[in-house]
């Protein structure tokens, strides 16, 4: 069993909170947060563009500590699971590190390349393990291609499109903060980047067009170079409206198939049974002209992901899935997408 601290009580920390509650292997023993309301578990004021609100949460059994270094201090403590705003990743991270524990950040691992490798370097000047939680690894549609990419059942891959729209984040002033987050470019593009790099590898290069506001890219649309692979693009940021806050999806075009999801959450006006999300299934399309939903599980991508944590770090071993040079990788790539924006050159990758 690991014991598990959670940094942060907002809506990626309500949403992991749930998620390690039905993770077996670990337990969270321990919460941080300066907010009072929230220490007695009142989390009704949390919300996010999917998933409700944080409610009211029996907190029994849990400790809830004001300072972050009173949790570090707290011995019972293995894995904390740093919940909070990504300019706090690189100094929150390394003070786990040196009170000796493993750490499970929120993605972006960071806001600059520079504070990715300090934090790489501390993991391995500790001896300690670090995680980024890239969770779009372990959501089952996208999980779904990845297999259907690497056993090569439907022949080659010959393009694949992606994306990803939210409404601006009004339920959180920090996370309207482009200036504190690196706005949707980097906070919530990055999903759909990761995991290109985790189907296919590093691109050759990026050519990205966007919406440029303050210099921060809002929206961005971006070809991902792969001179002897597939034509991949994804189209990414924040400009939907309230009504629709958040849609995400993908097709893939295979030579003997095209894979096709598409997921959005609706407003109660237009059906208030299926407020929370309104989605459709995983689909395969074939040459014959029939389609076909396949079995892909029904694991929440938080469940897997955080429980792969756990497991890694009780075995006292990293993640070939999650660790942070991939992480580091595609904040390296989704930095390249904000130069090509601003340009409108081609950026070549190292």
């Amino acid at each position: 069993m690991v014991n598990v601290g959670i940094a942060g009580i907002g809506f990626m920390g309500v949403t992991h909170f749930k998620a390690w509650h039905v993770i077996e292997e670990a337990s969270v023993t321990a919460i941080c947060t300066r907010n009072e309301k929230k220490l007695n578990g009142d989390w009704s004021d949390i919300q996010g563009n999917f998933g409700g609100s944080g409610g009211k949460q029996d907190l029994t059994g849990i400790t809830g500590y004001r300072a972050y270094t009173d949790l570090l201090a707290d011995e019972s403590i293995q894995l904390v699971d740093i919940c909070l705003p990504t300019p706090m990743h690189k100094q929150t991270v390394l003070e786990a590190f040196e009170a000796g524990k493993d750490v499970v950040v929120e993605k972006p691992i960071a806001l600059t390349l520079a504070d990715a490798d300090a934090m790489i370097d501390a993991a391995k000047a500790n001896g300690r393990q670090l995680f980024v939680a890239q969770v779009l690894r372990f959501w089952p549609q996208w999980l779904a291609l990845k297999r259907m990419l690497d056993d090569g059942r439907y022949g080659k891959l010959m393009g694949l499109s992606l994306q990803r729209v939210i409404a601006a984040p009004h339920w959180s002033a920090s996370i309207s903060d482009m200036g504190a987050n690196g706005g949707p470019l980097i906070d919530l593009h990055i999903h759909d980047t990761d995991f290109v790099l985790y189907l296919l590898g590093k691109p050759q290069a990026v050519h990205a067009t966007g919406m440029v506001q303050n210099d921060f890219v809002r929206y961005v649309t971006t070809n991902y170079v792969y001179p002897d692979g597939p034509v991949v693009n994804c189209r990414s940021g924040a400009v939907t409206t309230k009504g629709r806050p958040f849609q995400h999806g993908f097709e893939a075009y295979f030579e003997e198939a095209t894979i096709a999801y598409t997921a959005a959450t609706e407003p109660e006006s237009i059906d208030p049974a299926h407020n929370e999300s309104s989605q459709q299934k995983l689909t395969v399309y074939l040459p014959d002209g029939t389609a076909e939903h396949p079995t892909i599980g029904n694991e929440d991508g938080f469940v897997g992901q955080l429980r792969h944590a756990a497991e890694c770090a009780a075995a006292g071993n990293a993640s070939d899935v999650i660790g942070p040079q991939s992480a580091r990788d595609a904040l390296a790539v989704v930095l390249a997408e904000g130069e090509s924006a601003r340009s409108g050159q081609i950026v070549t990758l190292d």
